[in-house]
Formats: C-alpha cells, sequence, structure tokens
C-alpha cells in the first residue's frame, strides 16, 4: 500500500537530515496518514479512506466529505475518490 493520502495526493517527501557539523545523509519525511470513516450526506453511506490528518482538518472545514470533494480538482484525487464524487454529482443532479 503505497503511502499517498486519498483526497490530496500528500505523498513521500526527501531531504536531509543535517548534523552540528553540517554532515548531510538522506531521510524521508512520510505524511501523517490516519485510516478513517467518512460519511457522505448526500449518498448516506460511509466511505472508509486513508487520508492525511492535515485534510481531515480541510474535510471539516468545508463542511464534510460532500463539500470538499465538490470543490476539489478531479486530477488530485484518487480514483476511489473520483469515483465517489462522480457518484455524489449524479446524486444531486438526480434531486435537482
Amino acid at each position: 500500500m503505497s503511502r499517498v493520502c486519498e483526497l490530496t495526493t500528500k505523498a513521500v517527501m526527501t531531504g536531509n537530515n543535517v548534523s552540528h557539523a553540517n554532515n548531510r545523509t538522506r531521510r524521508r519525511f512520510l505524511p501523517n496518514l490516519c485510516q478513517v470513516t467518512l460519511m457522505s450526506d448526500v449518498l448516506g453511506e460511509k466511505f472508509r479512506l486513508r487520508v492525511a490528518a492535515s485534510t481531515l482538518r480541510s474535510v471539516e472545514h468545508r463542511g464534510g466529505l460532500d463539500a470538499y470533494l465538490a470543490k476539489a480538482k478531479t486530477a488530485e484525487l484518487s480514483q476511489r475518490a473520483r469515483l465517489i464524487k462522480r457518484r455524489i454529482a449524479q446524486k444531486q443532479t438526480e434531486a435537482a
């Protein structure tokens, strides 16, 4: 399983550990991924996603999973998130 957020595509970054003597060794910065269950109000379903902790704050700030996916760029989402976004959009157009 890759270490990538399913909603923001935040992934592993690389950099250097720098010692007091200015010796540089390569290191990896891992995203803080959490396995969470998010509820879609429109679909009335729960979705289990692997999301970064910072993304969770963004989802709550925008008002839930539906609002977050509506505003998110499709290219940045994972395949599962794109499918959820498409289903939410279809359901909203049917209701209107």
